[in-house]
């Protein structure tokens, strides 16, 4: 982990760009792919299987106990991994991932040994040169690097340094990448519709073949680099002469884009699969002679051949693997597959790796709290942000039924963002928005019913709570410091309003005294739109190489909040007073009131019978409005005086901003209109 972690060090400085702060809400142990798979390896000698996922987790899989094959999840990227090699006879793992890392793992052990931050874009592609033991990576940077994978293996928290070879000259994102077992070779596959041939022994460009008409999402060299196979976008396979620099064959048995291609021990037949769902086996002398295997339920992303050559793995968008039997030992037992050129020479897979459910559609609740799902199995489940967890649970029922049924009138502002990119929740917290949501904690059930009226903030609080295990935000302080609030900055026009009473006497502080997340939920710090600058998981926080990447990672916002415990500003909302038509009153001059966002409407009520009617409500005079705590008692103020807003009478225990949003719907500021209660 520290050879990891000294890795992670050489990152460019978090105050060149905005940094956010992301987590994740998933089990403590994903034993099943959440989304798509991107890559497979598979290791003969232990009769293991290596997945690289799209919910950014790689996983093991140890076929010796088919009932239950999970072994290890390997996780370190945040984003999707797009590609893995399997080195050094197994002993060593290569990743490319899209949050633009490339990583060396321990396959054996499953740690991830170093990070590579060569790229500055997703990372697409890897191809090995196993007699040289060399990986090349190549993505949407249009760049190419070679990397000695006994150097990177070698990798040490004092001896860090990497060096490599770049091969430049690509002038669009590559999406493929092929290198022969000598390494004598180098191909390329990209948007720019041509393949580019290297010499990655002297990094000079070779050569350029022109055909395809969109995207080379695949690529194949056999041993001797003589000939190299290429799948596209554009539906078609085309073999190459590279001493001929042309091409001398295009299969065309496909409905669809190419995207996965595999070829014999001998390059005499290939697999291709793709966009159509179904994957052919082609002999290279007879181009009209592909023969269907079998159909999948997905777009195929990834094949690969057992070293018996008796079985695929296939991968695709869906979060299964299965293992399709070559032996034909279910039907055909002439062992070719001659007698079945139209329908699927194999019905189901030999065998299936189960992946799970990812989540694809979300809705945020008007709590901004809770988040109602759909995934992939049409399951509804509610998710509540603060606790970074499940909290229910529905099956298959109507997911805008449960919208519907859980909709509160409340306003509460934006404060975080969502994405589903992994097939999980991730949730972002950016400093323009992350402070932007005050609520009374005994509203949403923070605090307790007869206690006093506490404002908290929903941002400040998850951030704490996130941090909770890193020494630095363990400290004694005032107790009133952990969410409490004593009133705000007052300026003119305000209504004044004292939130709380002051609470004396020191605590021990360690995140924040209303709630926690799990342990294991991953915290990520990256550059707004950029790339990732730190992972961890909140338990390790703790340890002593996360507490040095997070003195330098934490963003000066994030540290006001968990270290300095320096409370966020309320948010102000400007409004006119106005008397009602129907009260016979003249129209006041408009000034301009302020006051916090989260003012009831019930303070107004009493503002306006004391101050503007200069009636004594019995609540002192003082221009303080009802003593502090008192908010939630009805007072002679509203059996006298009600506030309308669009001509709709207000309820006093709404807020402006409820208001504002559900009611006023209009730009500019809020205009409310007061008179004498009707009997």
């Amino acid at each position: 982990m520290m050879r990891n972690m000294a890795v992670h060090h050489r990152q460019q400085s978090s105050t060149r760009r905005k940094v956010q702060v992301s987590f994740v809400i998933r089990d403590e142990v994903e034993r099943q792919h959440r989304s798509g798979v991107n890559g497979l390896q598979f290791d003969p000698a232990c009769n293991k299987l290596y997945s690289a996922g799209r919910d950014s987790i790689i996983r093991i899989w140890n076929l010796n106990n088919p009932k239950d094959p999970y072994q290890q999840s390997m996780e370190h990227h945040t984003d999707w991994v797009n590609d893995v090699v399997l080195c050094c006879d197994g002993k060593t793992l290569i990743s490319a991932s899209s949050d633009t890392t490339v990583k060396v793992w321990n396959a054996q052990k499953g740690f991830c040994m170093s990070t590579l931050r060569t790229h500055k874009d997703y990372v697409k592609a890897l191809a090995y040169a196993k007699d040289r033991e060399h990986v090349a990576s190549a993505g949407l940077d249009k760049q190419i690097f070679l990397w000695d994978v006994r150097t990177l293996t070698a990798l040490t928290a004092t001896n860090n340094t990497v060096t490599t070879s770049s091969l430049n000259g690509q002038k669009d994102s590559i999406y493929s990448l092929a290198m022969n077992q000598s390494g004598s070779v180098v191909i390329s596959g990209s948007t720019e519709k041509v393949l580019r041939v290297w010499d990655p022994r002297t990094c000079a460009k070779v050569m350029k073949l022109k055909g395809h008409t969109d995207n080379v999402k695949s690529l194949l060299v056999n041993r001797d680099a003589s000939q190299c196979l290429s799948g596209s976008s554009d539906g078609t396979v085309r073999l190459w002469s590279l001493g001929q620099q042309r091409c001398i064959a295009t299969y065309r048995m496909h409905e669809d884009g190419v995207w996965a291609l595999r070829a014999n021990n001998s390059f005499s037949h290939f697999y291709s699969g793709g966009r159509d769902c179904r994957l052919f086996v082609t002999d290279l002398r007879y181009p009209e002679g592909s023969v269907l295997i079998c159909e999948e339920h997905a777009p195929i992303l990834r094949i690969e051949i057992t070293p018996d050559q008796n079985s695929l793995w296939v991968a695709t968008t869906r979060s299964d693997i299965n293992k399709w039997s070559l032996r034909g030992d279910d039907a055909r037992n002439s062992g070719d597959y001659d007698n079945a050129p139209c329908e699927p020479f194999i019905k189901t897979p030999e065998y299936t790796v189960k992946g799970g459910p990812s989540v694809v559609q979300y809705q945020i609740l008007n709590d901004k709290r809770h988040i109602v799902t759909k995934d992939t199995e049409s399951n509804v489940a509610v998710y509540d942000v603060l606790s970074a967890k499940k909290v229910e649970d529905l099956g298959q029922v109507d997911m805008e039924v449960v919208i519907k049924t859980k909709h509160q009138m409340v306003h509460v502002p934006h404060w975080f963002s969502v994405d589903l990119k992994i097939g999980m929740l991730c949730i972002h917290l950016e400093e323009s928005d992350c402070f932007a949501s005050w609520v009374s904690s005994k509203d949403v059930g923070l605090g307790p019913v007869d206690g006093p009226e506490t404002k908290v903030n929903f941002g400040g609080l998850l951030l704490q709570a996130l941090l909770e295990h890193w020494p630095r935000t363990h400290s004694l302080e005032p107790e009133e410091m952990n969410g409490h609030v004593n009133g705000h900055n007052s300026s003119p026009g305000d209504i004044n309003l004292s939130m709380d009473p002051v609470h004396q006497g020191t605590v021990l502080r360690k995140g924040n005294s209303y709630f926690s997340v799990p342990s294991h939920t991953p915290v990520i710090f990256s550059e707004v739109g950029g790339r990732t600058l730190f992972r961890f998981l909140c338990r390790d926080a703790g340890g002593d190489s996360e507490r040095m990447l997070l003195s330098e990672t934490v963003p000066q916002w994030v540290v006001d909040i968990t270290v300095e415990k320096n409370q966020p500003k309320f948010n102000k909302i400007s409004f006119f007073l106005q008397p009602h038509s129907s009260s016979g009153a003249k129209t006041l001059k408009k000034d301009r009131l302020s006051a916090s966002d989260m003012l009831q409407v019930r303070k107004v009520l009493e503002h306006v019978y004391e101050k503007v009617m200069g009636a004594d409500s019995g609540s002192g005079m003082n221009g303080k409005g009802p003593q502090d705590g008192d908010e939630d008692m009805p007072s002679i103020s509203e059996d006298k005086v009600e506030l309308l807003c669009q001509d709709q009478v207000l309820d006093a225990n709404m807020d402006l901003r409820t208001v504002k949003y559900f009611i006023w719907k209009s730009g500019g500021d809020l205009t409310l209109h007061y008179r004498n209660k009707q009997t």
